[in-house]
């Protein structure tokens, strides 16, 4: 049974830091790409960072680019976003998301997935 899991939201205060992790299950990472999804209230879903399975490729949307930073260990069928200098327009729930393409830009652009974890909220706010 395939499943992404994921953790590490909370509360933090403008120029905080998190780290979310997505652990998946039932399928091994290295044949897709994982992606961090995320949707603020009234806002339609960003593609926020991507990275390739097979050759670690890497995708950062604008908004987030030089304070975030994405990463995986395949071992541990594990990737992680470490999010710095927070900003209370970073607030929105972030889904994680795997999808069997090396494309990883595409993947991010159209915020696309064949599966999905169940999201955790991140909440920027003095």
């Amino acid at each position: 049974q395939v499943q992404l899991v994921e953790s590490g939201g909370g509360l933090v205060q403008p120029g905080g830091s998190l780290r979310l992790s997505c652990a998946a299950s039932g399928f091994a990472l290295d044949y897709y790409a994982i992606g961090w999804v995320r949707q603020a209230p009234g806002k339609e879903r960003e593609g926020v960072s991507c990275i390739s399975g097979s050759d670690g490729s890497t995708y950062y949307a604008d908004s987030v680019k030089g304070r975030f930073t994405i990463s995986r260990d395949n071992a541990k069928n594990t990737v992680h976003l470490q999010m710095n200098s927070l900003k209370p327009e970073d607030t929105a729930i972030y889904y994680c998301a795997a999808l069997h393409t090396r494309a990883v830009q595409a993947m991010c652009i159209m915020a696309r997935g064949d599966y999905w974890g169940q999201g955790t909220q991140v909440t920027v706010s003095s």
